[in-house]
């Protein structure tokens, strides 16, 4: 018979954590999340995943499991920045931004998925997201719009520069 007060069952909040995604972030945002759910109800990503829930996140950002939100297995990837949960939460803690701290925490230790990665070495060459194709110009034409300009390398170059060493953007 075990007891409910053994190590295993008690989560320890790990401030070091916290302060270091509060640094990354608005402050201590996350510190006023009551863990209403009011960010789920619109969330594409919850409604598609079985293992995306914003809300979730949220309690383990205020209780500092970077291990569980960092690793490996880090569900993180799967928020599609569409900003409903900031739109909906009435504390206003901006789930989205903390996500995207996460996220670019992650992508500064390594842990990018193959696909960001990609999107990121596109960006860097391109100054796009997604590679050129002649095939864009003429869906473009079709609503319209003028084929794509030159993107201004150098100005993009100057601010992936200017970005300090380690700190993805």
């Amino acid at each position: 018979m075990t007891s409910k007060n053994e190590d295993n069952d008690i989560v320890k909040v790990d401030f070091a954590f916290k302060r270091l995604l509060a640094e990354t972030v608005e402050g201590d945002l996350a510190n006023f999340c009551y863990q209403c759910g009011a960010c789920v109800g619109d969330c594409p990503a919850a409604t598609y995943s079985e293992d995306f829930n914003p809300r979730e996140i949220m309690l383990k950002v205020l209780y500092g499991l970077e291990d569980e939100l960092l690793g490996s297995e880090s569900v993180i990837w799967e928020c599609t920045n569409c900003y409903a949960c900031h739109e909906r939460c009435p504390q206003q803690v901006k789930p989205v931004e903390i996500i995207i701290s996460l996220k670019n925490m992650l992508a500064a230790r390594g842990g990018a998925p193959d696909a960001v990665n990609k999107v990121i070495t596109t960006f860097e060459t391109t100054g796009r997201t997604v590679p050129y194709s002649p095939a864009i110009d003429k869906q473009r034409a079709k609503f319209g719009l003028k084929p794509l300009g030159d993107v201004p390398m150098d100005e993009i170059q100057a601010l992936l520069d200017s970005t300090p060493e380690g700190e993805v953007t």
